[in-house]
């Protein structure tokens, strides 16, 4: 028997290869079939069945590309309608994979579709779950996606939830192991642990939504409890994972083409495409294509692309470090945002060269704020984070909301802004920049430097 998770940190995303004797099934893929298919091919493994445990809101899966290429079934748990041939399982239906069998376990509660996958090994003994966004390790997927206007509401599906897991997954065995879709980072849970599995058993234990005696009305409580916005990208990513899209290779065609910096200009003013520069924040400071957004391929990069373009079909132009323009266009596609149109070829020397013209954004260190002197601060961490300690003169504005509160600034002022490492206060700086704020300092440092300039509120 062979399980082999296969994790994504910019996505805190957990997919599964899992084979015995031969057969194999994959568990939510990302968007590129590639490395399942290498992965089977080393092994000499057919890929029998791709198990999607829901429609996925954070990402769009692989699943379309790799049955293409494998001829490997898709399987979807009851109520999973879709516009393209699947399985669409019975709650307790069975699937084999050499010796082992998969069984279909519906526990609706972070979507209507929901499905836990048992593991059985040859003898019929429950080894592990797939539990997708159902339980995570610390905490269980929040009820608040899949609500419809004037049908279920998010209590609703919070005490659904709350019956999946109690009938359907508590009553295993506790030394099955617990194999989720996500882990810290993901937008899909609150209190998610960074450790990606676990045992059954641990969880009832530690995990506060399992807690033994629980009441069905504490539970949604707490589950609905300090739930923040979906990011804007996630109906959209749902609506691909329901409807299909443009194969990986077609993206990837249209994407990962070198323009000349003279193609380039002219790309970006014909489609009045958004220019999206991913090289580090060091880089990016001391010199970009003006109006550029940053958004580093080195940090969350997929959930703040979707966090911060609104539009998924949005043209985008690159600027990336040499040898990272497919990586970007890949990156990109795995949160939908399949319209990438090319990338400047020798990056930001080669624009220079060309004669074309360079924004700088003026940065400092902490050693060099002197927060009195710096009458306007922007706090851009989320409120959470704010709340746990922050420069007394500081205003807090979370990076997720800062398109629509930038009316509420002052183009004609001077801001002093940071977050907790400068990763995020650089992507503001940059799409305040592009707005018209030309007086914009960026203090590019860890918080505790930065705290430590000043006594703070907490």
């Amino acid at each position: 028997m062979t399980i082999e998770q296969i994790y994504t940190g910019c996505l805190a995303q957990g997919a599964y290869y899992i084979a015995n004797k031969g057969e194999a099934a994959i568990v939510d893929p990302l968007r590129s079939p590639a490395p399942y298919i290498k992965r089977a091919k080393e092994a000499g493994d057919r890929i029998k069945y791709i198990f999607e445990t829901h429609f996925h809101a954070d990402f769009v899966s692989g699943h379309l590309d790799l049955a293409q290429e494998t001829g490997a079934e898709i399987i979807y748990g009851p109520g999973a309608k879709t516009d393209y041939d699947k399985h669409e399982a019975e709650d307790g239906e069975e699937f084999s994979v050499g010796d082992l069998t998969i069984k279909v376990l519906h526990t609706p509660g972070h979507t209507l579709e929901s499905t836990t996958y048992l593991l059985l090994d040859k003898n019929g003994r429950p080894h592990a779950i797939f539990t997708g966004d159902t339980l995570f390790i610390g905490d269980v997927g929040r009820p608040d996606l899949a609500q419809k206007k004037g049908a279920l509401t998010t209590e609703d599906l919070a005490g659904l939830l709350y019956d999946s897991l109690r009938r359907k997954i508590m009553v295993l065995p506790d030394d099955v192991i617990v194999y989720p879709a996500h882990g810290a980072g993901s937008a899909c849970g609150k209190k998610m642990s960074r450790e990606t599995t676990d045992t059954l058993g641990n969880q009832k234990a530690t995990n506060y939504a399992l807690r033994k005696n629980m009441t069905r009305s504490e539970f949604v409580a707490e589950v609905t409890e300090g739930l923040l916005p979906p990011p804007a990208y996630f109906s959209e990513n749902v609506r691909m994972n329901k409807a299909g899209y443009d194969s990986f290779d077609k993206v990837m065609k249209r994407g990962a083409v070198a323009l000349s910096p003279a193609k380039f200009e002219a790309v970006a003013n014909r489609e009045m495409a958004l220019i999206l520069d991913v090289r580090s924040k060091e880089d990016f400071v001391n010199g970009f294509i003006p109006n550029s957004i940053f958004i580093g391929l080195d940090g969350s990069f997929a959930p703040w692309v979707g966090e911060l373009i609104p539009d998924l079909q949005q043209p985008i132009l690159l600027v990336t470090d040499a040898g990272r323009e497919a990586e970007t266009v890949e990156r990109l596609s795995r949160v939908g945002y399949d319209n990438a149109l090319g990338y400047l070829e020798g990056g930001l020397a080669a624009w220079e060269a060309y004669g074309g013209e360079t924004d700088r954004i003026s940065t400092i260190r902490a050693e060099g704020f002197d927060p009195l002197q710096a009458p306007r601060i922007l706090d851009v961490r989320k409120e959470t984070e704010f709340e746990s300690g922050h420069l007394r003169q500081s205003t807090n504005l979370p990076l997720a909301n800062l398109s629509q509160a930038t009316s509420e600034l002052d183009t004609d002022q001077e801001y002093y802004i940071h977050c907790g490492s400068g990763y995020r206060s650089t992507i503001a700086a940059s799409m305040l920049q592009s707005r018209g704020f030309h007086r914009i300092v960026n203090v590019q440092d860890k918080v505790a430097d930065i705290l430590a300039t000043e006594s703070v509120d907490a």
